[in-house]
């Protein structure tokens, strides 16, 4: 069987689409434990766990879920960023996504 070129490309585009969507997930307890390793450094990462550096100025992260600015979007735009007083974290995408997840599920339930 011949497939037209144009039905070809078409097949390819979708699935070259499709894949990245289907990739990435947001898994927040995989963002706990990421927060768990790599941000309690510097970050409260829950109410209860205290930052290992207490004299950081580091926000909490249940303070930056309650800023009225926090949205999911704009923690993965934040973690795809480089700041002058982080460390440059190098995160794949789908830890990106269960991070941010993590910080959004730490605001209260309205």
């Amino acid at each position: 069987m011949i497939c037209p070129k144009p039905m070809i490309f078409a097949l390819f585009a979708s699935t070259a689409v499709a894949a990245p969507a289907a990739a990435q997930s947001s898994d927040p307890t995989a963002g706990r434990r990421l927060a768990a390793s790599l941000c309690v450094e510097c970050h409260r990462i829950e109410e209860k766990t205290p930052a290992k550096d207490e004299a950081s100025k580091a926000p909490s992260f249940v303070d930056v879920a309650r800023m009225s600015s926090t949205t999911e979007l704009a923690i993965k735009v934040f973690l795809r960023s480089s700041h002058r007083n982080m460390p440059n974290l190098i995160l794949t995408p789908d830890e990106i996504d269960s991070l941010a997840a993590y910080i959004v599920g730490l605001a209260p339930k309205h």
